[in-house]
């Protein structure tokens, strides 16, 4: 049944068969219960998992997960949602620690009436409403939903994701249930539109339970049995699959989507070695069902690619073979310009894979790695546990519906910037093939010939800002996280300096590269947030950066640079950012170091290889 491939989540290799042991075996150990949770767990497994993901983070606490603490506000028995977030989480990249607000009691807690949260602090809550619990008519439900958004704004002042409604699978007027009026399913669409218009430009998220429940089959998302018996809001056997989605959507939210399809080549993208079969021999085109199915896997890449995801490849070829059929054959739709870095040897895949991230200074956490071949998609799994590795059926036909229901992409939204990202990323590969020919690193800075931009936020560039914010990782001091409401504030308060900056050079515009927000505490300015895109590492931009705010500190009266390093599993990069721009240790404790830097002390760089226009 096609509903069993989402409810079994089939792009996910199964689990160990002796889970149990493993999970045992596991006790603390972070990567041995990420790793089991990047399999296909039933509701049961995930249970068991959560309760070790919660001992392990009161024992030990976990450095490669990134935190979110999300609050849960319901129509009816929500507390079964709980574990299987957690545990589902540890797949993201995510440590989710989940508070459920009291049952049916919607409308009471967002109103402060009823309790919630105490002590708890949620960073994004989930307000999940049911048609049981709403007035009958749309736009009276939609206006109950403002209400309640408003009172957790008020009160939390934190994002929230609407849960979309899930009709009943039962129909009033059979075919014309659609569109008269007063039926479910015209409730259901008119609601869920308006949710998702609500949110169009602001930070609150959409989950599209709608969709979820009609992959799995709406006879099987409901059960009217548990919900006259326990209040469950939709079936017990759906879990597994809505929790995975949920936490798809915390991941965008914490800025851990991935961004780069790596494709192997014979038997995915064409049927057939090209090696082997030659030209004319591979299956690829219309007339035959093999040669359509990798047509249409061809046309989904394409489609990510057009919003913002590098495309690379990995096979084991020889190069020029390899290329044959994106240069010479009249069907295939992928071209060599599509493809950022083009990795075709006899090496290893998984060296091949850490070569491509390098080339295009991602960490292996940004890649997925797309295979045909079982053993091939074991062994990155087991080098290169970082790397998303879907798993694929025998049939071609489905592959398309494996990549994409994998939720590896997910977006918050589409900013301008990430539609040109792509060439951003390959003019990035082709700057590492230009320094590596340079005779030294002040030849290869002049060749690029830079332009700096930096200025202070402004509206334009919000929402590029909050998404660096919230998603960078490695050049971060601090990792701090604001949502947009958060970073507007500060560009608003006189007591902060903030400063966007973008670079661009010979081979084209880099977009928003590095992003800063000072408090001005008089005589010190204190560094809040200083992050930098890895794509211009080694460019000197840290030192531009560090003249601009030593100007403004000084023009302001300031007298001192502060700045904070906050280790994380992921920050090691920068964690000598200050004392390499010439900053004085304060404080060096293992979770946070402070430094400073007289500004009569600061001796600016006349070498810098810039042409910069600022604009405070």
């Amino acid at each position: 049944m096609a509903g069993d491939f989402f409810l079994n989540l089939n792009w996910l290799p199964k689990p160990p068969e002796d889970f149990r042991q493993n999970l045992k075996e596991a006790q603390g150990d972070e990567a041995a219960l990420i790793r089991l949770s990047t399999t296909a767990l039933n509701l049961n497994q995930l249970n068991a998992l959560a309760k070790r993901v919660v001992a392990a983070r009161a024992d030990v606490g976990f450095r490669k997960l990134t935190p979110v603490r999300l609050g849960v506000i319901g129509f009816g028995t929500n507390d079964f949602l709980a574990a299987a977030l957690t545990a589902t989480g540890l797949r993201f990249g995510l440590d989710v620690e989940v508070q459920i607000a009291p049952f049916n009691q919607m409308a009471q807690v967002c109103a402060g009436i009823a309790p919630a949260f105490e002590g708890f602090d949620p960073d994004i809550i989930l307000l999940a409403p049911d048609q049981r619990g709403l007035p009958g008519d749309s736009a009276a439900a939609l206006d109950e939903i403002d209400r309640m958004r408003a009172g957790i704004r008020q009160q939390w002042n934190v994002p929230v994701i609407y849960q979309g409604l899930a009709q009943f699978p039962q129909s009033l007027f059979g075919n014309h249930d659609v569109f008269l009026p007063g039926t479910d399913r015209q409730f259901c669409n008119a609601v869920n539109a308006g949710l998702a218009s609500r949110v169009a430009d602001t930070d609150d998220l959409f989950l599209d339970t709608a969709t979820i429940a009609a992959n799995t089959g709406l006879a099987i998302w409901h059960d009217p049995v548990m919900y006259g018996h326990a209040k469950l809001p939709f079936s017990q056997d759906v879990v597994p699959l809505y929790a995975d989605n949920l936490c798809r959507l915390l991941a965008a939210f914490r800025g851990k989507s991935r961004r780069c399809l790596v494709l192997d080549l014979d038997n995915t993208l064409w049927g057939g070695v090209i090696g082997d079969d030659g030209l004319g021999g591979i299956q690829l085109g219309q007339g035959d069902a093999a040669g359509e199915a990798f047509i249409d896997i061809q046309k989904a890449a394409l489609a990510l690619r057009d919003r913002g995801i590098v495309l690379a490849v990995c096979s084991k070829n020889d190069d020029a073979v390899a290329r044959l059929p994106f240069r010479d054959h009249p069907d295939m739709l992928l071209r060599e310009e599509h493809i950022a870095v083009f990795q075709a040897n006899w090496d290893d895949k998984a060296s091949n894979i850490k070569a491509i991230a390098d080339a295009l200074n991602l960490g292996l956490e940004s890649l997925v790695f797309f295979d045909d071949n079982p053993m091939e998609r074991d062994i990155v799994r087991s080098h290169l546990p970082q790397v998303a590795v879907p798993e694929l059926p025998e049939e071609p036909a489905l592959f398309v519906r494996c990549l994409l229901n994998a939720g590896y992409f997910e977006a918050l939204f589409l900013s301008d910037a990430d539609k040109l990202r792509v060439a951003d990323y390959q003019a990035n590969a082709r700057r590492v093939e230009i320094k590596e020919q340079a005779a030294d690193l002040d030849s290869y800075l002049q060749t690029l010939n830079m332009s700096a931009d930096l200025r202070a936020f402004d509206e334009a560039g919000m929402q590029r800002i909050t998404q660096l914010i919230n998603k960078s990782n490695q050049f971060n001091l601090t990792t701090r996280r604001y949502s947009e409401p958060e970073v507007r504030g500060f560009a608003d308060s006189d007591e902060y300096s903030t400063w966007q900056v973008r670079l661009s050079d010979a081979f084209g515009d880099n977009g928003m590269i590095s992003v800063v927000i000072c408090r001005k505490l008089g005589a010190v300015w204190e560094v809040d947030t200083w992050l930098m895109s890895c794509r211009v590492l080694g460019r000197r931009v840290e030192e531009l950066v560090l003249s601009c705010l030593v100007d403004a500190a000084a023009a302001a009266g300031a007298e001192t640079l502060r700045g904070v390093y906050i280790p994380t599993d992921r920050n090691g990069l920068v964690k000598d950012h200050y004392r390499k721009l010439g900053f004085s240790p304060v404080s060096e404790a293992e979770d946070e170091s402070v430094w400073e830097l007289s500004l009569t002390d600061y001796s600016q760089s006349d070498d810098l290889p810039f042409t910069m226009q600022v604009v405070e």
